[in-house]
């Protein structure tokens, strides 16, 4: 049932006009103001202004579509006198069946609106989703928010009056759902480059990129602390495994390392097959190797803690502090956001030497004299493929 008008003159029953409320909406969804609110302040404001209309709204949802990899929706769900609810749908958990049948779901799927009535004697099972349950809503105007690309987001206006809405009030939010639609465009592609940005490139670099850093040859010195981690055994694991487990294992693995690099402040850098580069950035040297330390050690106790039945995965791990490029290289409009220098090549081979020392972490001489001295142990000198110079390898006691 459609729940449009292109009206101008439609009045609320009472007499008082409701066009110009809805052109003031309009004009704040265009402004300023609502431009630098977040999805949930953007949620709660525009729930109040329509309320203050005299719209007998008792529950606005507002539905985005996203391009994440571990999140495939974002629901936000405002009611008077209540704080914004915040869901995100994640991939990969099984949908109750209440949610797959909501008229929402429709209204994403097929863009056409719907006007929908509730009888709570005889409720269907999604009236008792997250969002809804135990609100005795009487009534649902559901509309799609079509984007340009041809997917949509949505918004979900309700009300508990026995009555429902009234033709012009249904009107009244059919004439907000264009202005409606460019704002939640506008903020799901954002949530997408942000989104994209941080899954392959990650924050930092992320956030340098959005700033405007992207020429091939813009590259800065940073000086920060190291840690390169390695699947032990991989050619193995890959000669004696089918292809889709031995990528199962892959990501279990990474399902160890990439969370403890995040949780101790590094970012990740680059995947290099079954390798982990990653550095932790700080004002002061020895809180970068600390974090460092930490954040490998962590990874290494994951490891250790991981069952599975036809195979052990374990790692090495090389620490090291110093001075790198990081930035644009490439070619043309084709780059990589990525650390070059002596030390990134230093941290390599260093971690090359765990499979024949035995080691499960090692550290170099720079990074180990920034730790605690009761920390660590000297292994002596190891020659180091490409370095003319023995290095003072060292691990913990």
């Amino acid at each position: 049932m459609s729940a449009s008008t292109d009206r101008d003159d439609v009045t609320e029953e009472d007499g008082r006009p409701l066009v110009p409320a809805m052109s003031e909406i309009i004009d704040w969804l265009a402004g300023d103001e609502c431009h630098e609110l977040d999805d949930a302040e953007v949620t709660a404001e525009l729930g109040r202004r329509l309320r203050a209309t005299g719209l007998p709204l008792d529950h606005l949802g507002l539905y985005f579509r996203t391009l994440h990899p571990e999140i495939r929706g974002r629901t936000m769900a405002w009611a008077p006198d209540e704080p914004v609810q915040i869901y995100d749908r994640q991939h990969g958990v099984e949908l109750p069946a209440a949610f797959l049948n909501n008229p929402v779901r429709r209204v994403l799927e097929t863009q056409e609106p719907i006007v929908l009535r509730v009888d709570h004697l005889h409720d269907a099972a999604w009236t008792h989703m997250d969002i809804f349950e135990d609100r005795e809503l009487v009534e649902f105007v559901i509309l799609p928010l079509r984007n340009a690309d041809a997917s949509s987001n949505a918004v979900s206006f309700a009300t508990t009056r026995n009555s429902g809405f009234s033709v012009t009030e249904r009107a009244a939010f059919a004439r907000i759902a264009p202005a409606l639609r460019n704002v939640c465009e506008l903020r799901t592609l954002r949530s997408a480059e942000q989104a994209l940005l941080d899954t392959y490139v990650g924050a930092l670099t992320a956030r340098r990129i959005l700033m405007g850093h992207i020429r091939r040859g813009e590259v800065e010195t940073i000086e920060a602390a190291f840690m390169l981690c390695d699947l032990r055994g991989f050619t193995e694991l890959s000669n004696r495994l089918p292809s889709q487990r031995v990528l199962q294992l892959l990501d279990a693995y990474f399902d160890c390392v990439v969370p403890a690099i995040n949780e101790t402040g590094g970012e990740v850098i680059k995947f290099m097959g079954d390798a982990v580069l990653a550095f932790f950035l700080r004002e002061d040297a020895s809180s970068a190797c600390a974090a460092g330390l930490q954040g490998a050690l962590s990874a290494l106790q994951r490891l250790q803690q991981l069952a599975i039945s036809d195979a052990e995965l374990h790692a090495g791990i090389a620490l090291h502090h110093g001075k790198v490029s990081y930035g644009n290289i490439g070619y043309g409009h084709r780059l990589d956001f990525t650390l070059i220098g002596p030390d990134v090549n230093f941290v390599s081979r260093l971690q090359g030497v765990c499979s024949i020392t035995g080691q499960s972490l090692l550290m170099s001489e720079r990074f180990a004299r920034l730790l605690d001295p009761p920390l660590i142990m000297a292994l002596g000198p190891h020659h180091l493929k490409g370095f003319a110079e023995p290095a003072e390898l060292y691990t913990l006691r």
